[in-house]
């Protein structure tokens, strides 16, 4: 791969790109089949991502007809990742087999290892038979919806298709490593401001935030609504809060510390509770929540906004469902993509059908709503939330950091390029956006 970073940094042609031969193998992190029950019996905050994930050469694999080559300049950390490196809730090796089974090229999935990460910025280098709106020299951004369009299913709404997975977690040649294989409906145009590693950490937690938030498949967010968004400066949470504000709505966060409120507050949100410095307990124990907190959390939602929200922006699962389900207005919306504290949640359901309220599943987003969540990174309108930067071969530590809420924003990490600050195409605009909104997650590295 040296030879096309170097073609990378001289500012090649297309055409000269693609003369380079692709090598035999590449450098990628990647977990083994023989792992999965290295952490049996651990509670899940215990199980070690850095014990589990490898960093090294694998196979370059074979090349569909619809799907192109990407030197992987830079990728990042999410949440599956952190899923896929602790074999939980399931190890990712059964959906590698299942994809095997579906066709010839479907095969090439089904390894003894795979190969994770679900975001990526790069260059194109090679392109199959099929492609035609992509070339190789092509600066891209790859989202990580992972769709058959021969799918009858698909053809409304991808995400609704039977056979939709995200790639780098239900596929394998993800995008931590210095290459990846995608299908080309996949790629989006790198913003031409950004660096290699602000570009790589938007697409899966932008795209997801603009179809909860913004698209009629999640809560069709109109002007002057009020939205609660938890994690309000996480890898999800702070997306969130820039689709409201730019939809005209009031954002409500909430956060674990006074850092991160002040966080919000540059960020432009007026509205934030300090979740731990008011010292809501919504479980009383194991088995029994607390309906005076959940009451006691909507006055102080109202205090601040007059209100109660009408869309609640949920990802946190089994901690916060129950007063998530409590705290939205009468027919209101509580939109859900994850649940990092826990998959088996409990509410009240009469505070759900006699207030009439809705509860909406919605899972990352499809190419038109991904185009859409990019389109408003390229003009600037959304900033990255990267706050720390690792080279591939410290994937484990990255993960880790995701694992135990260490971070702020999102992780970034390093592939081909060799150093922060690569990329840039387009200073003037950068200078336009402004470097202070365009940085202001970045925190100071250990």
């Amino acid at each position: 791969m040296k030879d096309f970073l170097e073609a990378i940094e001289a500012g090649a042609s297309g055409d000269d790109i693609a003369a380079i031969p692709v090598p035999e193998s590449y450098r990628a992190a990647y977990l083994l089949r023989d792992d999965i029950d290295m952490f049996e019996g651990l509670p899940s905050a215990e199980k070690d991502p850095r014990k589990s994930l490898h960093v090294g050469e694998v196979a370059v694999p074979e090349l569909a007809p619809d799907e192109v080559y990407v030197a992987v300049m830079a990728s990042s950390i999410n949440f599956n990742t952190v899923w896929s490196a602790i074999f939980e809730p399931v190890p990712t090796f059964a959906f590698l087999a299942r994809l095997g089974r579906e066709s010839a090229y479907g095969a090439r999935h089904d390894l003894p290892l795979h190969v994770i990460g679900s975001d990526a910025s790069g260059v194109v280098l090679r392109t199959g038979p099929g492609v035609h709106n992509f070339h190789p020299g092509d600066k891209v951004v790859i989202h990580c919806n992972y769709v058959d369009d021969q799918d009858p299913s698909a053809h409304e709404d991808s995400m609704n298709a039977s056979n939709q997975r995200i790639w780098g977690y239900e596929s394998n040649f993800g995008g931590l490593a210095d290459l990846t294989v995608v299908k080309a409906n996949q790629l989006m145009p790198k913003p031409a401001h950004l660096t290699w590693e602000e570009a790589a950490v938007n697409a899966l937690c932008n795209s997801t935030a603009y179809r909860m938030i913004v698209s009629h498949n999640g809560a069709g967010m109109t002007q002057d609504q009020s939205v609660l968004i938890w994690g309000a400066t996480g890898g999800i949470g702070a997306y969130a809060v820039q689709h409201v504000l730019n939809g005209g709505s009031i954002p409500v966060g909430v956060v674990s510390s006074p850092e991160k409120v002040a966080l919000l507050h540059k960020l432009g949100v007026e509205a934030v509770l300090d979740r731990r410095a008011q010292a809501y307990k919504f479980w009383k124990d194991e088995f029994t929540q607390d309906e005076s907190e959940w009451r006691r959390f909507g006055k102080d939602i109202r205090s601040l906004i007059g209100q109660d929200p009408d869309i609640v922006f949920e990802h946190i699962g089994r901690q916060t469902m129950g007063a998530s389900v409590f705290a939205a207005k009468r027919g209101g919306v509580i939109v859900t993509c994850a649940a990092t504290s826990g998959y088996m949640v409990e509410y009240d359901n009469r505070h759900l059908w006699m207030k009439l309220k809705t509860i909406k599943g919605s899972h990352f987003a499809n190419y038109r709503e991904a185009w859409a969540a990019n389109d408003l990174i390229v003009r600037g309108k959304v900033v990255p939330t990267l706050s720390y930067t690792y080279p591939l071969d410290q994937v484990g530590e990255a993960s880790y950091q995701v694992h135990h809420n260490l971070h702020e924003g999102k992780i970034g990490v390093l592939c081909l390029a060799p150093r922060e600050g690569m990329g840039i195409d387009d200073p003037a605009f950068r200078e336009q956006v402004g470097e202070e909104r365009l940085t202001l997650f970045r925190r100071e590295q250990a």
